[in-house]
């Protein structure tokens, strides 16, 4: 019965981890089209925020993504729990989950304002451009940034730490988190007001990184996956 329990526990963190690679796909995906600058291109701003696609890619793209970054990263530190970088792996995966669970909150609000306020401005109430989001979101989506960063990179260290799961895997995962989030997002926002190619190439890096990760734990035998028999890797 307890061999039973323990091939059921493994069976849904391997499904989960297919959920690191899916992520990283839906995020390229709705980074792909650049956004325009809303302070030199308002009417250019507003017909692609108000439009269905703009609520298509953000909803199905990046909400869809965070909540599918939360699967696989619990299935990721439950993964390395019963390994050499099991604590890492742990503080790593609640980081990244904190991180995930605020850019919901950001992404959720700045989607649909943002939706409303552009169709507003093409309906002609061009003062709703005034509009601004509170300092608080702002502080807000900084420490979402930051946890994100934090969180992924220790999560890309773990696997390397691991030696049950491909190292250059994790080294990959870390590349991926800091082109998406650092030279994208903070970046674009810092630089043109949009999204930067750097943002699509770190979502296709999680992808290939995820996927190798799902990949090798899938192969792996059950009673190593569920720690007991956990022996180091091959490299």
């Amino acid at each position: 019965m307890l061999l039973m329990s323990a091939q059921k526990t493994v069976n849904w963190i391997r499904i989960g981890l297919f959920a690191l690679p899916l992520s990283g796909v839906l995020l390229a995906w709705s980074s792909l089209d650049p956004q325009p600058d809303q302070v030199k291109h308002p009417e250019e701003w507003a017909r692609f925020v108000g439009s269905s696609y703009y609520l298509l890619t953000h909803v199905f793209g990046s909400i869809g993504s965070a909540l599918l970054a939360v699967f696989g990263v619990f299935a990721l530190g439950a993964y390395l729990a019963n390994g050499r970088a099991g604590r890492l792996g742990l503080v790593a995966m609640v980081i990244t989950v904190v991180g995930q669970a605020l850019s919901l909150v950001i992404g959720g609000v700045s989607t649909f304002a943002s939706n409303a306020i552009g169709r507003a401005y093409l309906a002609g109430t061009e003062e709703v451009m005034r509009l601004e989001f509170p300092t608080a979101m702002t502080v807000l989506f900084a420490l979402a940034i930051l946890l994100l960063v934090v969180g992924n990179v220790l999560l890309g260290v773990a696997v390397w730490r691991s030696e049950t799961l491909p190292k250059w895997a994790g080294a990959i995962w870390v590349a991926s988190a800091l082109l998406f989030y650092v030279l994208g997002a903070v970046l674009g926002m810092a630089t043109t007001g949009s999204s930067l190619l750097t943002q699509p190439v770190g979502g296709v890096l999680m992808v290939i990184g995820g996927g190798w990760i799902a990949l090798s734990a899938l192969r792996r035998p059950s009673a190593e996956v569920a720690g007991v028999q956990a022996q180091p890797r091959v490299q």
